[in-house]
């Protein structure tokens, strides 16, 4: 089920990739924000929120460079929040990963 609807309906290809990934970042730090306060039901909603949107990220990708770190970013995140962290990422990793992009927005959007 949809949980971003509007931005499914094409407001998200209206972003640029930094503005996408930005809004992906907000939705992992939520997951883990919910999975350290042992929120174990609103950790999970968020990523899967997060994953939705890297699906979206996905679809309106044109440069196959960015699609590839768009489709590594995705393959990572199952892996930490639902697999067995084989390439062993952490929260800080994650925090570390997008604060950038948040950064930017912030700044010049």
């Amino acid at each position: 089920m949809l949980q971003h609807k509007h931005l499914a309906s094409g407001a998200w290809n209206r972003l640029n990739l930094t503005e996408q990934l930005a809004n992906v970042g907000s939705e992992v730090e939520r997951a883990i924000s919910w999975k350290n306060k042992g929120n174990e039901e609103y950790s999970k909603k968020a990523f899967y929120r997060a994953l939705e949107l890297l699906t979206l990220t996905k679809s309106s990708c044109k440069e196959k460079s960015k699609l590839k770190e768009v489709a590594r970013v995705y393959e990572l995140l199952v892996d930490y929040f639902e697999g067995e962290n084989q390439y062993r990422s952490s929260d800080k990793l994650w925090q570390k990963y997008f604060f950038p992009f948040n950064y930017y927005v912030r700044m010049y959007a």
